[in-house]
Formats: structure tokens, C-alpha cells, sequence
């Protein structure tokens, strides 16, 4: 066993991801799980909790160095995987295409498979409720946009349908499957899927409720302040946004071409597509969890099946949405086969190398790149991780990738901040600009200063 830890521990080494588990396990008056000053979820609660040690907190947060790891959690619950990847972990089958059935594909950012899975587990009668996020009914008053909920219906799920891009936590529905019986499944990224499992591990209760596990590819988690940039950028108040959809579907353009668009309290509409924001380069880094950069799961390796965009062509031109699909349950892939055979399901079969294509930066920033950042002298706890430490495989120009994106990810927080501070937009989104347009030049024109200067003018006007 690790050195036993302690929720502060975590949160001060930057390797907290805000997922919830250590409040929804904890027995303290007061754990809650609220916004930092970089609009990052983190626990909070008296002294005595926050700081005590604990064996079950060090088993169970997703990023403890005391936890199991992703191939180890796949192990006890996929024993006899079909296939083998170094990238997938373990799985049956992996797929890519989209829902032919109804309108799922259009009511999602992508294929529309993730909405499909949890309402066929509930029509199926495998489950009798679906963890999921929503927007939430009033978010100025409910201080977030978006919350995890339990679905119990086949309309109430499709309410979780598109991306959210905006700092979740699990706690409270963690605690509605403690006190209410029922079969469940539950959807998240691959940090908060893992955190489900090694909840799952050390307590019965949760072993029995929580049947299915739907994960989702993740790039990394944002902080709320993105949406207050997209206010900024839009220039409109942003505690009059009422809705706030990151990836506006449109069949008439390619899928990667992202658009976000704020809906108002007073029914007004602003919209703009993430290329001409000066944080809408989402491999820039800007607002991502410190934690995120410790993370080596890019497709939920333990969740039953996951999700993502097929980000290759032909698929990523189609604006209707496609995705990759990698399945690990037999129960789940029986579900599939079946649809597949009855047209509701368009999906070819695919390998493991073919899925990692589709998210090879992410890939790169998981592996390389993670392998390059524990290099990095860093205080307090240290992460224990798939990968290990190597400064030699990455050339000049990736390290120089690396590095710029940290600075982002560093500095948009601190900068921000600063900006709302003051209360001067302008101070953030000029420093932003800089910034997009120096990685800009680093990550696809080997550093060329004239292509820096053409992207800044083009952010600025």
C-alpha cells in the first residue's frame, strides 16, 4: 500500500480531477464539492475531513498513486477480451458509423451511439436509470450550467444528448444510488468511469447498483470559465446565458468544424464557430484540469463501452456525425450485434490501430507527451502511471509543443482570473491570442514566426 492520502493531498498536487467520489463516500457534516478561483470543481468540507487520511480515499480517487490502474481494473472485469490493444486496453469489438434508428444521430454531437445504448439498456430492462448530464433548468440561480442526473425514462435520457464541455462532479447521484435501489448505469469520462469502478471495489452496495459503465473519449476537462470566455468573445452578459450548446450540429458542414452558440435569457441567440474564438484551439490546452496532464486513458478503458468522434476521413467531413465504438461487455455487444442485424445500428467492424487513429493526438498527448511531463520536477504527491518517464523519445519541436501547452494551460487560468479581477475582457483575450497564435505556429508550421503573426491578426480581427 501507498502512503495514505488525504483529499487535501490530492487537490494540492494538482491531481485532483473533481470528480466527487471522495464526498459522496465521505462521512463528514459538510463535503460538498464547490467551484475554485480558476472555476475548477474541487471537494471542500471541515478541516478535520479534508485533511484526514484515509485508506478508502487512497483506493478509490481515480488519480491516487495507492489506486489500481486501468489495466488492472480491466483485468478483474473483462478476464477473457476478444482483442488486445496497447491503445484500447482490452475489448470485444470495436466499430465506427452511426445510429440508423429514429432521430438519435441528429439529436447528438456525433453518431448519436451514447443516447442509443442507454435508452436500448432501458427498453432492454437491464437497468432503471441512466447517470447522465444535463443542462441545468436555471443556471444562474443553479450556479452550473450542466449537472449529472438520474434518467428514469426513454425522453428524460435523450435530454443528456450532445458534448459538455464544463467542470462536472458525481456526488450527489453517487448518493441517489446509495439511497435508492435500482439498477444503474452510468456515463462519463474515463477518470469518473475508473472512479466509479474503484467505488465499485470497495463498496458491495455500489458493486450491485451500478450494472452498466458508458465512458467517453476525453481530450481533457474545461473549466467553467470557457463559457464565460465565449461571452467575452460574443460580447454578451454572461449572467444572462441561459443555455449553452459547445458543438451546434449542422449536416451541411464538416463535423470539426465546431460552432457554439449561447441561447439568452430573453430567447436571443449569438453563435461562433470555435475556429475564430482565441481559445477555440482545443490542443492548446487553454483551461484544462491541471489533473488532465496526469491522465493515460484516452478512450474509458474500463467502462463497458465508450465512445468518440471519428476523426478521420471520410467520417470527419460528414456534418451529420460519426462515431468509433469500442465494446467490452458481452451483454452490451450482444445488444449491438442484434441491432446491426436489424438495421437500427449502421456500424462496420474496425481494429484497435484504426480507433486510435481517429484520436491520435490525443494519443500523443496522453502517451508521449504524459511520458515527457513526469520528467517535470513537481512537488507533493507524485503520479504513479502506465507510462514511464521519457525526455528522449519526444524531438525538439514536440517538447516545445509540450511546453507551450502547459504555459496555456497555466496561464489562461491565472490570466482569466486577473481579467475578471480587474474586470477587463480585453487584458485576457489579447494575452489568449498571443498565446493561440505562438502554438499555432509550433504545432503546424514548425515554429514558422510568419504563419504566429498571420493567425494573431486573423484571431484579432
Amino acid at each position: 500500500m501507498s502512503k495514505l492520502l488525504s483529499p487535501k493531498d490530492i487537490v494540492r498536487s494538482g491531481l485532483c480531477i473533481g470528480c466527487g467520489s471522495c464526498v459522496a463516500q465521505a462521512h463528514s457534516p459538510d463535503p460538498h464539492m464547490g467551484f475554485d478561483a480558476y472555476g475548477q470543481l474541487k471537494p471542500k468540507g471541515d478541516s478535520t475531513w479534508f485533511s484526514r487520511d484515509s485508506e478508502s480515499f487512497t483506493r478509490t480517487c481515480p488519480f491516487s498513486p495507492g489506486a489500481w490502474n486501468e489495466d488492472q481494473l480491466a483485468a478483474d472485469l473483462y478476464p477473457n477480451p476478444e482483442q488486445r490493444d496497447v491503445a484500447l486496453g482490452s475489448f470485444q469489438t470495436a466499430y465506427v458509423g452511426h445510429v440508423a434508428e429514429e432521430d438519435f444521430r441528429m439529436q447528438g454531437s456525433s453518431g448519436g451511439m451514447v443516447t442509443w445504448v442507454a435508452t436500448e439498456l432501458m427498453r432492454q430492462g437491464l437497468i432503471d436509470g441512466v447517470a447522465h448530464v444535463v443542462a441545468t433548468k436555471d443556471p444562474q440561480a443553479d450556479g452550473r450550467y450542466f449537472r449529472y442526473r438520474i434518467a428514469r425514462t426513454e425522453a428524460e435520457i435523450r435530454e443528456g444528448a450532445k458534448s459538455r464541455y464544463y467542470p462536472i462532479e458525481m456526488s450527489q447521484i453517487l448518493q441517489t444510488i446509495r439511497e435508492v435501489p435500482g439498477r444503474y448505469a452510468v456515463v462519463g469520462i474515463p477518470c469518473f468511469i475508473k472512479a466509479v469502478h474503484l467505488l465499485r471495489r470497495e463498496d458491495p452496495l455500489f458493486r450491485d447498483r451500478i450494472q452498466f459503465t458508458l465512458g467517453l473519449f476525453c481530450g481533457h476537462m474545461k473549466s467553467a470559465r470557457f463559457v464565460e470566455s465565449f461571452a467575452w468573445q460574443m460580447q454578451v452578459p454572461a449572467d444572462q446565458i441561459e443555455r449553452v450548446e459547445y458543438r451546434q450540429k449542422d449536416p451541411s458542414r464538416p463535423a470539426n468544424w465546431y460552432n457554439a452558440k449561447l441561447t439568452m435569457h430573453d430567447g436571443s441567440t449569438v453563435n461562433r464557430d470555435w475556429w475564430h474564438l482565441a481559445d477555440g484551439d482545443w490542443g492548446a490546452g487553454f483551461y484544462m484540469n491541471t489533473a488532465c496532464n496526469f491522465c493515460d486513458d484516452v478512450v474509458a478503458e474500463t467502462a463497458d463501452i465508450s465512445f468518440g468522434d471519428a476523426w478521420v476521413e471520410p467520417y470527419s467531413s460528414d456534418g451529420r456525425g460519426t462515431n468509433v465504438v469500442v465494446v467490452r461487455s458481452p451483454v452490451i455487444e450482444n445488444l449491438v450485434a442484434r441491432a446491426i442485424k436489424e438495421d437500427r445500428l449502421q456500424l462496420e467492424a474496425v481494429n484497435g490501430e484504426f480507433v486510435a487513429q481517429t484520436q491520435a493526438a490525443g494519443f500523443r498527448q496522453r502517451r508521449e507527451g504524459l511520458a515527457y511531463r513526469l520528467t517535470w520536477a513537481r512537488k507533493g504527491v507524485q503520479p504513479r502511471k502506465r507510462v514511464a518517464p521519457d525526455s528522449k523519445t519526444p524531438t525538439r519541436q514536440r517538447k516545445l509543443i509540450y511546453r507551450m501547452r502547459n504555459f496555456i494551460t497555466v496561464g489562461s487560468h491565472r490570466v482569466l482570473r486577473f481579467a475578471r479581477l480587474i474586470q477587463k475582457p480585453q487584458f485576457y483575450l489579447h494575452w489568449a491570442r498571443m498565446a493561440a497564435a505562438v502554438y499555432h505556429g509550433l504545432a503546424y508550421h514548425q515554429g514558422n514566426f510568419s504563419e504566429m503573426r498571420k493567425r494573431y491578426i486573423q484571431l484579432k480581427g
